[in-house]
């Protein structure tokens, strides 16, 4: 795969945008969709063989997985001493198998019954029916899915380019007294991701106690959409790079302005300072404006509207109406000031799975978010796909003149929504309120099997905490002369830093500091750029919000937003995206790269599951539903 562009994205520039139509590659009906550009050149990192993956399967389960074939039971209403045993074949429709090579012309329990009285033989005959035209369904898309050629993921080579693995991820593995990774420990990790063994994972020698986030959701499967594997991001940048120092950078100077109210970086020295640092880079790729990075765009995403209005979308501030309930948003938020990490001692013990030295400071006083100690509060315990169900609560719910807080703003649905047109039907289980929250919800798992396949079975880059620990042993002790890009070393931030905390780590917003998996891709951005590509899909992403608002300085209340640019949904579902993204960035345990990718990521697992749905739906026939047009990540447009 090409690397994408993230570079130097100007948002005073205007892009053409282009319309793609139809579902995934070969899709009836419509033009085929890519979900991203082509292969990556083929990588260096061992990739785990599922032929040998199946092979350690036992004999039905790896039959069903490598046919393909259902291994769900046809009898499952049947007693347990009814059900066929192990290995058993499992007999299909005539009609659901009569396409297929060799299929058996067997009959099936229903049609037996068909014969055993003629009051049974209507209701039998349509079960059977419909039993067939479900494995049709089901084999239909799945083939559609085969066909569409897999993408190739390729690591940047660092794992390879150095032999004491410092460009690559191994918190919770033991090290040295200078964070090196013991070798023969890494190396247990890497032959058991690439034999895929859980006695292999098992193995492994930790450092501590705390253990290793689930490598093996990676190797999962799943039954709609497209396989986790089968999607790919660019390698990382490579930890030497110009690009990886722009990053680092940028997070020394998102920890130093952690307390600094967003909406005051326009006239705080220390916001300007970190803009003058960032534009002095040779290779930094967040947004900028007339070529130059700005109070407005600091810490801020290239996604269409991001850098419209204020930092905060409105989807992390309005209540959301839940049901009786509802979702007032003030959290609970850490004190100003308590950095984490910021000795040798602390950060070694963490690198080696030892317990976090100290313990989360909250602020008694529940506040709005509004600077980015409080977004990473917020996204340090958040539920998979809180942001998102509340923002679809907040767009679905119509506005309630009795009670604000029991109204949400009344979002239209995607003009593409069947019911719109009916004269006598609505949307309930598919294109209604239940259908449209049941799918947001179920993409999140999707993407984050996907994003766990990257992090440790391609990339397994290192962390922002990892990399400050190479910054600053080489600033102390000389111990990487030439391998850390000379724009890291020499940023204005890091004597700012070493000023405030006495050392050239890179301060954490949590105690633990990043998490037990590698850091590229992020599993909040996918999550995030996944749930967020179907609310957009399944609502009107032009319609603009009613009184949107902002935070006081003190986070206690909420005052109306007195910009002049409109904030349309789909521009603050993209800002929604990148705060929770970002947000992550601003707590120290992501890069820049990370969350753009990740959420590219997401929506284009998003898009595969909304084509494969797209034919179960029977509201397709004589084209009532004809897709799903709405805006990419990128700017362009696409139906579904």
């Amino acid at each position: 795969m090409p690397e994408r562009d993230r570079r130097n994205h100007d948002d005073s520039a205007n892009g053409s945008t282009r319309t793609i139509r139809g579902g995934r590659g070969g899709e009836a009906g419509g033009e085929g969709v890519s979900l991203a550009p082509g292969p990556l050149p083929l990588g260096l990192v061992p990739g785990l063989d599922r032929r040998k993956f199946l092979g350690g399967l036992g004999g039905a389960a790896a039959a069903a997985a490598g046919a393909g074939a259902l291994a769900l039971d046809p009898w499952l209403a049947r007693p347990a001493g009814a059900q066929p045993a192990a290995g058993e074949a499992v007999a299909l429709p005539a009609a659901a198998t009569a396409d297929l090579p060799g299929a058996p012309a067997a009959a099936t329990d229903l049609q037996a019954s068909a014969a055993a009285t003629d009051l049974q033989a209507p209701a039998a005959a349509a079960a059977s029916s419909r039993h067939a035209g479900a494995y049709r369904m089901r084999t239909g898309v799945a083939r559609t899915e085969f066909l569409v050629q897999p993408q190739v993921n390729a690591a940047n080579g660092d794992e390879q380019r150095y032999t004491n693995r410092i460009g690559n991820y191994h918190k919770g593995l033991p090290h040295d007294a200078s964070g090196e990774v013991d070798a023969g420990a890494y190396a247990a990790l890497l032959a058991a991701l690439a034999s895929g063994d859980p006695a292999d994972f098992e193995a492994v020698p930790l450092g501590g106690t705390v253990k290793l986030t689930d490598p093996q959701s990676g190797l999962a499967f799943d039954l709609q959409g497209a396989d986790g594997q089968a999607l790919a991001i660019p390698p990382a940048p490579a930890l030497a790079s110009a690009e990886a120092a722009g990053e680092m950078v940028e997070l020394y100077w998102a920890a130093l302005l952690r307390d600094v109210a967003f909406a005051d970086f326009a006239t705080h020295p220390d916001a300007a300072a970190a803009c003058a640092d960032l534009n002095a880079l040779s290779d930094f790729r967040g947004p900028r404006r007339q070529g130059k990075v700005t109070p407005q765009t600091l810490f801020r995403d290239v996604l269409p509207g991001c850098s419209v209005g204020p930092y905060v979308s409105q989807f992390l501030l309005l209540p959301a109406p839940f049901g009786a309930e509802y979702v007032q948003r003030m959290i609970r938020t850490f004190l100003p000031g308590t950095d984490q990490l910021t000795t040798f001692a602390d950060w070694l013990a963490v690198q080696n799975g030892g317990s976090p030295p100290g313990a989360v400071q909250f602020d008694p006083q529940r506040r709005f978010v509004r600077n980015a100690r409080d977004l990473a509060a917020w996204v340090h315990k958040d539920v998979l796909f809180q942001a998102y169900f509340d923002a679809c609560l907040i767009l679905i719910a119509p506005p309630d003149a009795t009670d604000v807080l029991s109204g949400g703003i009344g979002c239209p649905l995607n003009p593409g929504n069947p019911y719109l047109r009916s004269r006598t039907q609505t949307g309930f289980g598919t294109f209604g309120a239940p259908g449209i929250k049941g799918c947001m919800c179920e993409v999140a798992t999707r993407g984050l099997k996907s994003t766990w396949h990257k992090k440790w079975f391609v990339h397994r880059r290192l962390r922002p905490e990892a990399f400050g620990g190479l910054v600053h042993l080489q600033q102390t002790a000389n111990r990487y002369p030439g391998v850390l890009h000379p724009e890291v070393l020499g940023s204005a931030a890091l004597a700012r830093i070493h000023a405030r905390f006495g050392s050239f780590l890179h301060p954490q917003a949590f105690p633990e500091g990043c998490p037990t998996h590698p850091s590229y891709s992020a599993g909040h951005a996918t999550v995030a750029g996944a749930c967020v590509t179907v609310l957009k899909a399944l609502f009107d992403e032009s319609f603009v919000i009613p009184e949107p608002v902002v935070p006081s300085a003190d986070g206690l209340s909420l005052a109306p937003y007195q910009g002049g640019a409109a904030l349309t949904v789909g521009g603050e579902l993209n800002k929604l995206a990148s705060n929770i993204a970002t947000g992550r960035n601003l707590a120290g345990v992501h890069w820049r790269s990370d969350a753009l990718e990740s959420l590219e990521l997401g929506e284009a697992m998003a898009i595969s599951i909304l084509a494969d749905q797209r034919p179960t739906y029977n509201e397709t026939r004589g084209g009532f539903f004809q897709g799903y047009t709405f805006t990419r990540f990128d700017g362009t447009r696409i139906t579904v």
